[in-house]
């Protein structure tokens, strides 16, 4: 159903070239030449502008590529819902953030899969930013993300909260403390997430909240992927600001130890986001109940 200049569209902006997209699409270049010049005087716009031998989006452009990107989406789901009605089977694409990666979350859909022989879930990780955009544009049918942004557009069930801890080696000599002091974490290798990451995000604003800044503290590594950072702490290579939730299976093996820092309060919200018009409620129900058994199995895993 999506209109073909819709797909050239798509397609010269992913390459960034007319010869390819028209290559990719099966098409004569001239074809797809006419399709964007139909798009342009339908919209009365330029989509793309060419500057030293190279092809770039105009700022008009920018908004017709992202409705563009979400017809398509549209034009997916549609087809899914279909494919699932006739064969009953529910397929849902879940995105969750890196933090939420090595929570229970994966491990409830995982168990509500396993109970339910005909719903499938594709699992997509990004960050909260991304996710968010993802839902807004169709992308994801629901995800699972630290705090929550407000949008009409968006509902949201929170699952559970989590708070932020050092995480350390469990041969590490803090690993024998109740609670690590502001001016002992200064005198350790922090290894933190990246810059767009909300752990790291309120990690920070907690920070200022006492007039104290990141650069006050000694970071010798900064690392995307949560389960480097683990094997880096386990490792004694530094210790970690990271979820709680995040190190539940680490702590269930005692392979690593946490420890809250006096006078930080990091508490955040867990939530399931999905757009208004999502009209599964009783998946979400099923999903949530999922979620609170992990956690407890989990939970108790680690306390024990």
């Amino acid at each position: 159903m999506t209109d073909p200049k819709i797909l050239s569209l798509l397609e010269v902006y992913e390459t960034g070239n007319f010869t390819r997209a028209a290559e990719r699409l099966s098409l004569s270049q001239p074809a797809v030449s006419q399709h964007i010049r139909q798009l342009e005087e339908d919209l009365n716009v330029r989509i793309f502008e060419r500057a030293h031998n190279a092809l770039h989006v105009t700022r008009e452009g920018e908004i017709v590529i992202k409705f563009a990107r979400r017809m398509q989406a549209l034009d997916h789901n549609l087809r899914e819902e279909l494919t699932s009605e006739r064969k009953q089977i529910t397929s849902l694409t879940v995105g969750i953030t890196h933090t939420a990666e090595s929570n229970a979350i994966a491990e409830a859909l995982a168990r509500y899969v396993n109970l339910r022989e005909k719903v499938s879930i594709k699992v997509i990780t990004g960050s909260m930013d991304s996710l968010y955009a993802a839902l807004r544009n169709y992308e994801l049918d629901m995800a699972v993300v630290e705090g929550r942004m407000p949008d009409p557009r968006l509902r949201c069930v929170m699952l559970d909260t989590d708070c932020l801890v050092l995480a350390v080696s469990p041969t590490h000599q803090l690993a024998r403390h109740t609670m690590v002091t502001i001016e002992e974490l200064m005198q350790e290798k922090l290894i933190l997430r990246l810059p767009n990451s909300s752990t790291r995000n309120l990690f920070i604003s907690s920070l200022e909240s006492h007039n104290l800044h990141l650069s006050d503290f000694n970071v010798v590594l900064e690392i995307d992927n949560i389960a480097t950072i683990k094997d880096l702490i386990r490792r004694n290579f530094g210790v970690s600001v990271l979820a709680r939730s995040a190190c539940m299976d680490e702590l269930s093996k005692k392979k690593m130890a946490v420890l809250p820092i006096e006078n930080l309060s990091m508490m955040r919200e867990i939530n399931l986001v999905y757009p208004e018009d999502f009209d599964h409620p009783d998946l979400i129900q099923d999903i949530v109940r999922s979620y609170n058994e992990t956690r407890v199995a989990v939970t108790g895993a680690a306390n024990e």
